[in-house]
Formats: C-alpha cells, structure tokens, sequence
C-alpha cells in the first residue's frame, strides 16, 4: 500500500483541507489527493484566468459579444459565474457522497458591496443558485455580518472572509446562531447548511509585521509567526466551549506553522496548490497539535508590544464597529478592490473593438 501524503495523513487527524483556489486543473489534482471543497474570490478567479488564457480568453470574447450591451462589470460576473460552475462541478461528488456535508465552493460577492448588506445578500442569493455545492464568502465586517446572518436565515451556506480576530469570529459565528434558529422557525430545511468562519492567518501575522517596521519593535518575525496560531486556538476553543455550528477555516498560508500547527480540529485547512504540494513533498511530521497551547512567554510578547494583538487574540478586544478601520482589514480590503479594479481592465482590453 501506498504511504499516505501529508495532505491525507491531515484528514485522518479530522481536519478537512480545501484547494485555496477555484483553478479548474489545481482543483482537479486537489481533488484527486482527497480535497473536499475549495475556496475563491474575483482577484483568485482572475488568477485561474490568466493562468488559462487558452480556456478562458475565448469564452471571454464569446461574451462580449453575445453581451453587446452589458458593461465590464456584468461580462466580469458572467464570467466569474462560469469560471465558478466549474469548479463547483468537480466537488459535486464530495458533496453528494457525504450528502450536503462536504463538497462546497465558496463564492464572493462582489468586493466594492462591502458595505452594502442588502447588495451582499441579493447577489448571494443569486450566487448559490449556480449549483447546490455553493457557499456564500461576505466580509466579516458590519455590513458583511448582517448579509451573512440574513443568508443563513434562508438556507444558504456561508463563509466569512476579511477575517483575522476572534472578535471577528465570534461575532459571526453568533450572526450565524441568529440566522439558523429564523431558519428553523421558518421551516427553512438546513439540513446542508454548513457555515463557515474563516481566520486568515498569514494576514494578522502580515499585519503585525508592518507594524513591527513601522514602530520598530524588537520583536522577532519568528515570534509573529506564533500570533495567527494564538488566535486561532482561541477561536477554536471559544467555538467548542460554545458548540457554534459554525466551522472554521485556516487561510492566507505564509509558513508550515498554519498548517502544522492546527491539524487534528474539527475544521477546514484551506491551502493555496503550491503550499499544500510543497508540504507534501516535505519531512514535517503530521501530529494532533491543536490543542497544544502557544508557548505563554510568546503570548506575553505579543501582548506587551503589540496593541492590535490584544485587540485581534481577545474576545472583547474590538466591537463591532471596529472591524472595518482594522488595519488587517483595511490593507485586505484595499488589496481585493484593486485586483478587482485589474480583472476590470483585463476584461476592458478584450472589450474594446469588439
């Protein structure tokens, strides 16, 4: 018998792990190692696209033509439905053989909706309708939290992104208890309702850094690598403690600790292709570490230089009107809005003289 890859060892810990991409040929190999969802947002489908000129330029230009009145925004949408259906084809066996509760796609709304919460859910409602296997991705901000509990209300999976806080997590896992108690009060079959909350690590530990160049702390990057970790297994515990019904899910790998670190949780690993090919191709030794706790020294570092670790590893760290001016927020925000604004260009440039 074959030994089993770093990526399967992982799942017989009971930690699921997901192709951070909607890539239809990265999905396809995922998918074939034992990936059980995917995840994507208009600056990854833009990726997959220019990775895949050949596949997706002609069927781009079959749009704007059949479209001759539609905008770059609406070509971009259509586009990103197809990208997205199929991708959400190749998981359709996972979520049929464990029967709704494995198997999903996680599609975002368009990023210049975040403050909108009605935009966010109308367009979500229209997003899930592409294929069983969706769930929503809305920001876990005020506007994003409050789309994310009224999709809930209607049966529809969600996923919150622009998320790096317990704070956060909390607050949208509570969002969540709201929408699927209406759900059940209304009937609403939640039988394959599989909400989740994502942490993404590598950009708390993004912006900590930043901060640590800008106010020159004499922290090292070593020790910042540890405050995602933290925060995650606060989140984890508070979510167990509290038998959330919410799942949540690791992402924006920058190094082995946000894989190795929490394997053996009842959540989701969401790995970019070339991170989870690189960790199985490498000698780390695949443990139950979950509820291993984070050094306490690191911890007290952290808190002692670090005001926006307090605010991200706490419970009552931020309020809710918080969330949006966070710095991690807003450097993310920022950086989905312009990858936006580049996908708008690639589509204008074929556009033009059509």
């Amino acid at each position: 018998m074959a030994q089993k890859t770093k990526m399967q060892q992982t799942t017989d810990f009971g930690s699921d792990w997901w192709n951070d991409s909607n890539d239809h040929v990265e999905l396809q190999h995922a998918y074939d190692e034992g990936a059980v969802g995917a995840t994507s947002n208009p600056v990854i489908t833009l990726n997959s696209v220019k990775s895949h000129p050949g596949v997706w330029n002609p069927v781009i230009d079959t749009m704007i033509v059949e479209n001759p009145s539609a905008t770059e925004d609406e070509i971009l949408w259509l586009l990103i439905d197809k990208v997205g259906e199929k991708a959400a084809k190749i998981l359709l066996p996972v979520y049929e053989k464990t029967k709704g509760e494995k198997g999903k796609l996680s599609l975002q709304v368009n990023p210049k909706y975040y403050r909108n919460a009605d935009a966010m859910f109308e367009q979500g409602k229209y997003l899930a309708s592409h294929a069983p296997n969706i769930a929503i991705k809305c920001p876990a901000l005020p506007a994003g939290i409050e789309a994310m509990e009224k999709l809930t209300s209607i049966g529809i999976s969600v996923n919150a992104t622009v998320s790096f806080t317990v704070p956060q997590a909390v607050q949208v896992a509570k969002a969540i208890e709201r929408g699927l108690t209406q759900a059940q009060i209304s009937g609403v079959d939640i039988t394959n309702v599989t909400p989740y909350v994502t942490i993404m690590v590598g950009r708390i530990d993004d912006h900590l850094k930043r901060q640590r160049e800008i106010e020159n702390i004499s922290v090292s990057p070593d020790i910042i690598d540890w405050a995602s970790i933290a925060i995650f297994k606060n989140a984890y515990t508070i979510f167990k403690e509290r038998n959330y019904r919410s799942k949540l899910l690791a992402a924006a790998f920058r190094c082995d600790l946000h894989w190795k670190e929490i394997v053996g949780g009842d959540i989701i690993i969401s790995m970019p292709y070339d991170w989870w090919n690189r960790f199985n191709n490498s000698d780390i030794e695949v443990e139950n570490k979950i509820n291993n706790p984070v050094d306490k020294n690191i911890i007290n570092t952290l808190e002692k230089n670090f005001k926006d670790f307090n605010r991200a590893y706490h419970e009552n760290g931020m309020k809710i009107e918080e969330f949006e001016s966070f710095g991690a927020s807003v450097h993310t925000m920022t950086t989905f809005l312009d990858g936006y604004d580049e996908f708008i260009n690639l589509i204008r440039n074929r556009m033009i003289g059509k």
